[in-house]
């Protein structure tokens, strides 16, 4: 074999054992419990939301980001 081949052969071989980490497995039910968790909220501390929320409302310039319908134009 060419020394060129051998330096392409180690690359080749590693690809298909860490595409096999890439698998997904769907939720399991005894699983849910751990996913309803209060720690796994996005929303469980309640400055942390506030202070991301005036951010967006900042960035965005609108009022009511979160389930109102349009944007901050005046066109709805």
């Amino acid at each position: 074999m060419k020394p060129r081949t051998l330096l392409r052969l180690p690359p080749l071989l590693a690809a298909p054992l860490l595409l096999a980490g890439c698998v997904t497995e769907p939720v399991r039910p005894w699983q849910r419990a751990t996913l309803t968790d209060y720690t796994m909220r996005p929303d469980r501390d309640p400055l942390q939301t506030a202070m991301s929320e005036h951010v967006f409302y900042s960035r965005e310039g609108s009022i009511g980001g979160r389930g109102v319908g349009g944007s901050g134009c005046g066109c709805n």
